[in-house]
């Protein structure tokens, strides 16, 4: 990224082009038309008639390089005021468009020019120009100012004083603002240029986190899955042993020992597909078994020590599921539960597990204050891994603010019988 203060504005677009010469060639055509104008009224600011091809050449000269003020800065500002001096000296300047010019090239080229030293001392100097050539005109013309001022002069101060130091004050007002305005806008320009780079530092950096945190989450899940087909693989060996050794003598015993190694290799071949269709490879150290979706009452009523009141409620006939669906289960309903802690100012939390057809559906509502549109979108409270498990598992998650108050999860995750059952949990709530 380039330092700020290195910085260099980029030239004009396009359309700005095109405005500038729209501009450029209106305020041209405005000139002629002046110069023409003063001509047939007989009105000459320097009480000197010149021929109408010199005016109309000067006239050009001051006010057509606003054309290129934006593109080309510096060389605008130096022809405008070589043709301005010019034409004063020769006494068959515009003055009223010219002035004008002028004072839109020191601005332009203090807002565009890219050299900045060069840009300073150049309307430095241009400036400095023409207070000298107001020095050297009073000179001239102060012999031919009466003793007691011009015609009507009737204030206080000395005529000559007075009319020097009008001029000076005017002027310095003129390009005091033309100096001022052109550094403003460039400090503008560079402020803007610095806010878009910031704004795409953040968004890359909100894209590496959201990344970082999809990645985290999918090696912990990658852990899980680990330990579950790490468990169903073991279990195969020691039946197959089991069916080895039993094999000559209790056929029985061998039926029942493969029955069980074909039933562990279904499970350990779905957790692997589930592994290898959403989940990188992760050489992470096994760890302790994950609590799973029976242990979710005790991890509800935890949350009473935090100050909530809870419920738990489970609904419809529990059955055994497959080891990492019962723990995504679980976890979904812990970052749930830690989200309200962490965010909702709730007083209470509404756990329910709802055993469907095919499907197990966990259920977690608080009273507290819901979320903005803002966090929901960008994957914040702990979204994100949610998301993560129960696409994994090919489930359903919504997400969102309630009705009648509070922030609500709602997770669907299908499953497949398994042929043991468990006894029916009972139903409780707090």
């Amino acid at each position: 990224m380039t330092s700020i203060d290195d910085w260099r504005r980029p030239g004009p677009t396009p359309r700005q082009r095109r405005i500038d010469l729209i501009i450029g060639v209106a305020v041209v055509a405005g000139a002629l038309l002046n110069v023409m104008l003063t001509r047939s009224f007989g009105q000459f600011v320097f009480n000197t008639e010149r021929s109408a091809a010199e005016q109309l050449a000067f006239a050009l000269a001051a006010t057509a390089p606003l054309i290129w003020r934006r593109s080309h800065p510096e060389l605008a500002l130096v022809i405008t005021a070589v043709a301005f001096i010019g034409g004063q000296v020769r006494e068959a300047q515009e003055t009223q468009f010219a002035a004008g010019a002028l004072f839109a090239a020191i601005y332009a080229l203090g807002a565009w020019g890219r050299d900045r030293p060069r840009a300073r001392w150049l309307r430095i100097a241009v400036i400095g120009a023409m207070f000298a050539w107001l020095a050297v005109a009073w000179l001239i013309s102060v012999d031919e100012i009466p003793p007691g001022g011009p015609p009507g002069a009737t204030g206080e101060l000395p005529p000559l004083l007075s009319g020097i130091v009008s001029h000076v004050l005017v002027n310095m007002l003129v390009f005091g603002f033309a100096y001022f305005f052109g550094e403003t806008a460039w400090q503008s320009a560079r402020r803007e240029h610095k806010l878009a780079e910031q704004a795409a530092e953040l968004r890359a950096a909100r894209a590496a986190a959201e990344e970082q945190a999809v990645f985290a989450e999918r090696v912990r899940i990658a852990r899980e899955l680990h330990d579950v087909v790490a468990h169903h693989v073991s279990v195969m060996g020691i039946q197959a042993a089991a069916a080895r050794r039993a094999m000559d003598r209790d056929a029985e015993t061998t039926r029942t020992a493969l029955s069980a190694v074909e039933q562990g290799a279904r499970t350990a071949v779905d957790e692997l597909h589930r592994m290898l269709g959403a989940l990188r490879a992760a050489d992470e150290p096994p760890t302790s078994p994950a609590a799973g979706i029976d242990q979710v009452e005790d991890l509800v009523d935890r949350v009473r020590e935090a100050g909530l009141t809870p419920r738990f409620a489970v609904f419809g006939t529990p059955v055994t599921l497959p080891d990492s669906l019962s723990q995504a289960a679980y976890r979904i309903v812990q970052e749930a539960v830690t989200n309200t802690l962490k965010h909702a100012h709730a007083s209470t939390v509404d756990v329910r597990i709802r055993y469907l057809a095919r499907e197990v559906e966990i259920d977690v509502a608080d009273d507290g204050r819901g979320a903005a549109p803002a966090a929901l979108a960008s994957g914040g409270m702990g979204l994100l891994g949610m998301r993560e498990r129960v696409a994994i598992h090919g489930g359903t998650v919504d997400a969102g603010t309630r009705s009648a108050g509070g922030f609500r999860v709602r997770a669907r995750l299908p499953w497949a019988p398994l042929p043991a059952a468990v006894p029916a949990q009972r139903v409780t709530s707090a």
